[in-house]
């Protein structure tokens, strides 16, 4: 079975109605991300950071699936699928892919700041900072903050450089180590970027311009055909 790699970032899910992070009206153009999501933000004021990740969580939750979303978990019907994302939504997993990495963790979940073995699914509810995890520690989101690694990005590196195809949706690749995995592209791979603004290339790829719900679909489609 030929396998297929997907790399997603949050242009994808912007058809949801969640804000990507870079674009023109991107979440990191509206707040400065140094007060929000670092390690340093959290031990200054918990409480800000607390709430700003509780209405992530909420839209994220409240959000569904989109064509794109939908179209990429049919590839699993012909194809093997590894879906390595960017996003911390469980788009992809509610729409029906099977098997997805999650660079920069997972919004809906939270973990203890003592150990963050003891996890906690929210179900899109807020978390409460008087309430204590079982080890004593505070609840915190499982994401990944600047400065702090990224996760499974072994099994990232793998999975690209194994894939027969290699389909690039949604991201401005400008964010670190995540965007370097598209190096371990095999050149004799088809590797295809959908992003709806222009991108520096890497070699080999082509480049579709456009929403991810317009011109995600019919690639598959063909794919499949």
């Amino acid at each position: 079975m030929s396998r297929i790699t997907v790399f997603s970032g949050s242009g994808l899910s912007a058809g949801a109605g969640l804000a990507t992070f870079r674009g023109p009206n991107g979440l990191w153009r509206q707040r400065d991300p140094m007060t929000l999501a670092t390690p340093e933000a959290w031990r200054a004021d918990p409480q800000l950071v607390t709430e700003f990740y509780n209405e992530r969580r909420a839209l994220a939750w409240n959000a569904q699936p989109t064509e794109a979303h939908l179209a990429l978990a049919r590839l699993e019907t012909r194809f093997d699928v590894q879906i390595i994302t960017q996003n911390v939504d469980d788009l992809h997993e509610r729409a029906g892919s099977s098997k997805v990495t999650h660079l920069h963790g997972v919004l809906d979940r939270v973990r203890s700041t003592q150990d963050a073995s003891h996890k906690r699914w929210m179900r899109g509810q807020p978390v409460d900072l008087d309430e204590q995890a079982p080890d004593g520690g505070q609840w915190r989101p499982d994401v990944v903050w600047f400065g702090e690694p990224v996760l499974g990005f072994t099994e990232a590196e793998t999975a690209m450089a194994a894939a027969d195809k290699v389909l690039v949706v949604g991201t401005s690749l400008t964010v670190q180590p995540a965007a370097s995995l598209l190096t371990l592209a095999a050149d004799k791979a088809t590797k295809v970027i959908i992003n709806a603004d222009p991108v520096t290339l890497n070699a080999g790829f082509e480049l579709i311009v456009g929403q991810a719900d317009d011109c995600l679909p019919p690639l598959v489609t063909q794919w499949l055909s």
